[in-house]
Parts: C-alpha cells; sequence; structure tokens
C-alpha cells in the first residue's frame, strides 16, 4: 500500500481508532500494530511476508545465542551472511550474472548463464539494515537482546518505516515498545502538520517536478543544456520531496500512534559544504554506514591518506546500496571524492566562505552527482553534462512550467522560514496569527487536491 493512495488515509484512520480505543495495553497495542504492519505489506506482495518472518526469526534468535554463547562471532558472522545473502540475491544477482556474462564473452568464453525474474521485495534494503544493527549492537553490548518476540518482530516490520525507513536502531525503537503508549494531543497535533507537510513535499512538489524531469531525460539528446540544467535542478527537488516526503508521513503517522521515529532529514539543500549536507540528507542511513562501517574501520582515527580511502569505500557502499547499477556506483564514488577534496582543502585554507556561496556550491555539485543518481546509464550521465556545458546554456529553457517553479520558489521559502524546526510548519513561528495559521493549512490542503495526479507515481526510494 503506497502512502499517496486514496485507500491509505481510510486505513490509516481505522488503524488510529481502533489502536486507541480498544488497545489498553502494551502487550495490545504491540500484538495490534504488528498484524497491521504485515496486512500493510501483504496489500503490496503477499508471498513476500515469509522473507520478512524469517528475517525477523533469524535475528530474533541469533541476538539470544550472542548473549549467552562462548562463541559470539559465528553467530554474529551467521546472521550478517544469510541477511547479506538474501539481499544480494534479489537485488544483485542478475547484475552480477550480466556481467559476468559479459566479461566471458569477451575473452571468447561462450556461456548460458540466463537472468531470473526476480522481484524485488519492497523495503528489503530497509528492514535487513534494522536486523544487522540489532545484533550487531548486542554483540557490542550496546543493548541487551529481548525476549519479547512480538517486540522485536514490530521493530523489524513497524508498518511507517517498513518499505523505505527511516532506518531505526534498536536502541531508540525497542523501549518505546516496552511501554504503554498514551495518547497526546500535542504530539498528535505536530504529527498531522508533519503528515500534511509530507503529502505536500510528494504530491505537489516531488510528482510535478518528475512531469517534466522524466519527459527531459527520457529525450536528453534533443534537449538544450540550459532545459537540460534546468531539468536537474528540479531533480534535486523531486528526489529531495519524495524521499523526505515519505519520511515526514512516516513520521507524522507514528506520532499519532505514540511512538517517535529517528529524523530523516534536517534541510539539507541549505548546507554551505558536503560534509554538512550529509549529515542532513539520509540521516538514518548514512549514520548506519557511519556506526557500522566506517567507525570500525578506523574511520577519524586513521591517517589521512587510510581514510580518504575507507571514505571511498564506504560511500561506493553507499551507492551499491541504492541498486544494482554503475550510476548508483558513480554517484558514490563523486560523493567520496567531495568529501575528501573538502577535506584537502580544509587542511590547505582552513578559511571559510561566505555561508551563502557555501550553500550555492554545495548545492550545485551535489545537482551534479544526481545527474548519475537519475541517469539510466553512465553514457547518458556523461552526455547529459557535455550538453549542459555547451555553448547553449544560457538559451531560455524551453516549455518551461510555470507552476511548478512558483510552487518550487514557494517550498524553498517556506523551508527556509521554519528551518529552526524538525520540519517547517511543526510550529509555524512565521505565523503568530491562529486565522492566518489555519488559512495555510487551508492553501496546502487545497494546493496537494489541485495537484495530485489520478495516478499515484511510486516512491523513488521504494525501489531501493
Amino acid at each position: 500500500m503506497l502512502f499517496n493512495s486514496l485507500g491509505f488515509p481510510l486505513f490509516f484512520v481505522t488503524v488510529f481508532i481502533c489502536y486507541w480505543k480498544i488497545c489498553k495495553t502494551v502487550e495490545l497495542q504491540n500484538t495490534f500494530l504488528l498484524i497491521v504492519s504485515y496486512t500493510f505489506y501483504a496489500f503490496w506482495d503477499w508471498r513476500f511476508l515469509g522473507l520478512l518472518f524469517f528475517s525477523t526469526v533469524l535475528d530474533y534468535f541469533t541476538g539470544l545465542q550472542i548473549e549467552k554463547s562462548t562463541n559470539k562471532k559465528t553467530w554474529l558472522y551467521l546472521s550478517i551472511f544469510i541477511n547479506l545473502g538474501f539481499l544480494a540475491f534479489f537485488k544483485y544477482y542478475n547484475f552480477f550474472i550480466a556481467e559476468f556474462s559479459r566479461v566471458l564473452l569477451i575473452i571468447g568464453i561462450k556461456n548460458s548463464f540466463e537472468v531470473l525474474s526476480i522481484i524485488l521485495p519492497v523495503g528489503i534494503s530497509f528492514y535487513t539494515f534494522h536486523g544487522i544493527s540489532y545484533v550487531v549492537d548486542i554483540y557490542k553490548n550496546n543493548i541487551k537482546p529481548t525476549k519479547n518476540f512480538i517486540q522485536y518482530s514490530l521493530f523489524v516490520s513497524y508498518f511507517p518505516l517498513l518499505v523505505a525507513g527511516p532506518i531505526e536502531r534498536a536502541t531508540h525503537l525497542l523501549p518505546q515498545l516496552k511501554t504503554l503508549r498514551l495518547f497526546n494531543y500535542y504530539n498528535a497535533v505536530i504529527g498531522l502538520r508533519q503528515i500534511l507537510w509530507g503529502f505536500f513535499m510528494k504530491l505537489v512538489i516531488a510528482d510535478n517536478c518528475a512531469i517534466y524531469v522524466n519527459d527531459i531525460f527520457n529525450n536528453h539528446l534533443q534537449q538544450t543544456s540550459s532545459t537540460l540544467l534546468l531539468a536537474v535542478v528540479l531533480f534535486a527537488f523531486q528526489i529531495y520531496g519524495d524521499f523526505a516526503g515519505y519520511s515526514n508521513i512516516a513520521l507524522g503517522c507514528s506520532k499519532l500512534l505514540g511512538i517517535e521515529l529517528l529524523q530523516n532529514f534536517n534541510y539539507p539543500y541549505f548546507s554551505n559544504n558536503i560534509v554538512k549536507f550529509w549529515k542532513r540528507w539520509h540521516i538514518s542511513l548514512s549514520h548506519w554506514f557511519r556506526d557500522y562501517i566506517y567507525i570500525p574501520l578506523g574511520g577519524n582515527q586513521l591517517n589521512f591518506l587510510k581514510n580518504s580511502l575507507l571514505i571511498v569505500f564506504v560511500f561506493a557502499l553507499s551507492g551499491i546500496w541504492h541498486g544494482a547499477n554503475y550510476t548508483y556506483l558513480a554517484w558514490g564514488l563523486i560523493h567520496a571524492l567531495y568529501i575528501v577534496t573538502y577535506n584537502i582543502i580544509n587542511k590547505i585554507v582552513p578559511k571559510k566562505i561566505p555561508n551563502y556561496l557555501g550553500i550555492i556550491f554545495t548545492f550545485s555539485f551535489v545537482c551534479l552527482g544526481w545527474i548519475f543518481f537519475r541517469a539510466t546509464s553512465i553514457l547518458q550521465a556523461c552526455e547529459i553534462i557535455q550538453t549542459i556545458f555547451s555553448k547553449n546554456l544560457f538559451i531560455i529553457p524551453t516549455a518551461i512550467p510555470n507552476s511548478t517553479l512558483i510552487l518550487v520558489i514557494f517550498f524553498i521559502i517556506i523551508e527556509k522560514l521554519g528551518k529552526k524546526n524538525n520540519f517547517p510548519i511543526q510550529h509555524l513561528s512565521f505565523y503568530t496569527n491562529k486565522y492566518l495559521r489555519i488559512g495555510f493549512y487551508f492553501l496546502l490542503v487545497i494546493t496537494i487536491a489541485l495537484f495530485y495526479a489520478s495516478k499515484p507515481q511510486q516512491f523513488i526510494y521504494f525501489q531501493f
């Protein structure tokens, strides 16, 4: 089930009412939410419920064995190997088979390897990382394994975050699942505001930018450089509106159920350097790679050369995590280059540039990376970049979607005004008058209704 489907509001309202009216104990709350979560996932494809359940059972029992076993590493590695094995099969099998077959043909070896008709289970990258972080935290004695299977199952499959994150930590979510949640009116109001803003980001900003971006990228050879440049900028807002919009809806829905999830975005496009950008973009994923790969392998304690190589390695993994395509690997390596270059410059010339220039430079480089992320091949990305830097860059873009540009500008203004909050309209401190606030809410609702597509577009991060 999609958050932006017409059936989701009815689904969530039903869950909300039953949850607060019927579930008066923590056991009932958790059991009910677990059933709801599996039902939610079954709307997409019930056949993969078994894979989700297997992953849950594997890490639940692995956690218990790590605590009491004298050979903790064996259990840890076994869990990681099986989890990553399933992820590799569903996500990368066809890619590696096709590439291996191509290499054999190049060197003159005929082969009969065939790709399989594999459906990528929605959310597998996210709930796999949930499980791995859980067993690693137990191994490191950061947490004790939970004996309650319902609690752990809900931690893995909680429906607001199941299919596209944020990637939760057991240290943050499990304690909340052990205590009775009580309805809090203030948190519910904040949650509704966050849901409203999330739908605005997705349905109004992301989906409208997507119409223009898809058309331009699909016909990139016929476009002028200025048109392609505008499409790249709009894609930056498309993917931000799409993914951060999902995260806001997820966090808002969870607030209404009395559970706080990790913040996943913190106004990344207002970052004045690339390091800050990665502290604000997909926070739960970047922190996961930091805590479970970067720091254990040495992190900032390494010398400059080794640290730079580690940064390249971590960002390459981050790129591959997004999908089996060289474009994602290139995107990850580009950001590794940004980080290493920034570290070098910061050592040689520690003087900071003006904040607004830093924001412009950072956004520009991020957009360059987004070209590879959005392109279907390295060749297409290079062709787009070559065209953008041609002599017709200053020609007025063709078929400018004025309404989309106005909406993006409006979006930037609201984000700027509300950037001190977790999300822009959390407190609406820039509207002190009650009637202005109500009018603003009404404006958002009307805009969402006017620009809502009759055929909702899938969230981009569902494919990861």
